[in-house]
């Protein structure tokens, strides 16, 4: 018993017994709820320990092989796919929201919410579109080539877009929005003391951004490119169907191609030290992050009106990356799909496939959730350092690709029906085959690996909203913290439940990699859809599965929409 909890007991007053009694309702559900956050912190340790008694498997006569004809090519193009991505979102996201926080012009509302429309197209489905509007007689070349004069693909034609610049390119211009909203967020709220300090002092629009915005909004950078840089290493679909052999593709050739496990789990323990060293370096570039401004000094950012040809510039430059990355993809599958209803109408199969989305991603939705929340409660009835350390643990499973997660995942799914048959076996009766594995528990259970930390970082978001002395209060008038977290902690943070069970639907309904390496016989889901079509180069019966996942993704965009126009009409407010 500590000293502080003795002295609650001495006291005379029953204030002091119902302290008492509070402190050991709140140890004694700590302790609780630590034993199951570290139960969870193992389901997500257990993939890595097993990938890597895979890799260990594997002879040595193997790594020859992998290095003479797999990991030069691989990490050579994956490393130029990272930079290559990492150069165009910091360019992208940091100008972008540079512009539509410090200036203001023709549009730029619209455009400030817009801008995160491309975050709707996942990458596989930005390069499915560009793939066929890029052919030499696509609608884009053709178009080109009658405006320029000439009459055949031989006389002008674009360089080809199966390449590493248009993988690139086409990654670049879904991912930038992860920095964008960041940076946009450090502009509108932190930079307009010292920003109009500059320009009281003449400095220059390029002075102010290079010398002033962009140091402070570095944190912001580094946290979003690295998520970026994430997204762009877990990639499937979009590089392979442009020809880039990153590791991830490599991976998943090694396993189902060559039918080798141990060598895909070696590749995959490399792709796992390239996250883990992403996620350094993010950290490191923070390492001295500080908010030592006092909010309620703080002044929004004043924008400068831009008229003449310097608002028809901003306008133009805002409007390009969502026309690229959103419009024209969108539109082309809003044409594929009408097309394709009109020839032959609907396909059956694709009921069934978009409700088998529909189910895994509500299940799925509705686990994470349930764990955000009493992660996220613990963390607040309990704070702890250990406990604090055991909810960050068990948000790492975002950082594990879905390659890496479905490799690791196979043995202890194996291990887990066969301990199953062992014992129906010992009860007399018959074994009942594979229970978890190639099922759809098994890909709920990646999905929950991998989208708990999205449920976890808004739920911890919207706790840290919620002032302390509302527990307080409600202990004082005897309430239990059952009572607690369901009459008082669920309705203040139902907006922050409800903004990550959004982004966590919509993220396992696109899932793309451990879907295809996890998906029982014969089961097949929007995306995994999507890709066979795209493999077989029938872009045109994939475009109403492609269609189905992006009108999913639009809800979040729209969602995150919303919040911003409310923080920046709160932070413009006097």
């Amino acid at each position: 018993m500590t000293t502080e909890s003795l002295a609650l007991a001495r006291t005379p007053h029953p204030w002091g017994v119902l302290r008492l009694r509070q402190y050991f309702s709140a140890r004694h559900l700590g302790v609780g709820w630590q034993v199951a956050s570290l139960a969870l912190v193992l389901a997500v340790l257990v993939p890595l320990q097993s990938l890597l008694g895979h890799a260990m498997r594997g002879s040595g006569e193997l790594w020859p092989h992998l290095l003479s004809y797999v990991l030069p090519q691989a990490l050579q193009d994956s490393a130029l796919l990272l930079l290559g991505v990492g150069v165009l979102v910091i360019a992208l996201g940091s100008s972008l929201a540079w512009l539509v926080s410090a200036y203001d012009f023709v549009g730029r509302r619209e455009l400030s919410w817009a801008l995160l429309l491309p975050l709707a197209i996942p990458s596989y489905i930005i390069a499915f579109a560009y793939l066929d509007l890029w052919h030499p007689v696509g609608i884009l070349q053709s178009s080109l080539r009658t405006l320029l004069g000439f009459d055949s693909p031989r006389d002008f034609k674009l360089p080809d877009i199966r390449s590493m610049w248009g993988c690139i390119l086409l990654l670049g211009l879904v991912l930038y929005p992860y920095v964008y909203l960041p940076v946009r967020a450090v502009f509108s709220m932190q930079a307009g003391n010292l920003i109009e300090a500059a320009r009281t002092l003449q400095a220059g629009p390029q002075r102010i951004f290079f010398g002033l915005a962009l140091p402070l909004a570095r944190p912001a950078i580094a946290v979003g490119t690295s998520l970026a840089l994430m997204e762009a290493l877990n990639d499937l679909g979009a590089s392979e169907f442009l020809g880039v052999r990153t590791l991830t593709v490599s991976i998943y050739s090694t396993w189902l191609n060559r039918s080798n496990l141990p060598g895909a789990a070696q590749i995959a323990l490399l792709m796992l030290c390239i996250v883990l060293a992403l996620i350094s370096i993010e950290r490191w570039a923070r390492r001295h992050q500080r908010y030592t401004l006092a909010t309620r000094r703080m002044q929004p950012l004043a924008r400068r009106r831009l008229t003449g040809w310097r608002g028809v510039l901003a306008l133009t430059y805002c409007s390009l990356p969502i026309t690229l990355g959103f419009v024209m993809p969108a539109g082309y599958l809003v044409g594929e799909t009408y097309k394709r209803l009109r020839f032959s109408g609907l396909e059956s199969s694709l009921l069934s496939e978009l409700l088998n989305t529909l189910q895994l991603a509500t299940a799925t939705t509705l686990l994470a959730a349930l764990l955000a929340f009493l992660l996220s409660f613990a963390q607040r009835m309990a704070r702890t350092p250990l406990n604090r350390q055991i909810l960050r643990c068990a948000s790492l499973g975002y950082a594990i690709p879905g390659t890496v997660l479905a490799i690791g995942l196979l043995g202890p799914l194996a291990q887990f029906d066969a301990w199953i048959n062992r014992l129906f076996e010992l009860s007399g009766h018959a074994p009942i085959g594979l229970l978890l594995s190639g099922s759809s528990v098994a890909l709920i259970y990646a999905y929950l690996v991998r989208f708990l930390a999205i449920a976890n970082g808004s739920l911890e978001a919207g706790f840290s909203q919620l002032p302390t002395s509302l527990d307080d209060a409600a202990r004082t008038l005897g309430s239990s913290p059952t009572r607690l977290a369901w009459r008082i902690h669920l309705p203040l943070c139902r907006p922050a439940l409800l903004s990550a069970m959004l982004l966590v639907f919509v993220d396992s309904m696109k899932e793309l990699p451990a879907t295809l390496l996890l998906r029982p016989m014969n089961f097949e889901t929007l995306a995994t859809h999507l890709y066979g079509e795209a493999a077989r180069g029938t872009y045109e019966s994939g475009a109403i599965a492609a269609l189905l996942i992006v009108l999913a993704g639009l809800l979040p965009i729209i969602a995150l929409s919303r919040l911003a126009e409310r923080r920046d009409s709160h932070g413009s407010s006097p």
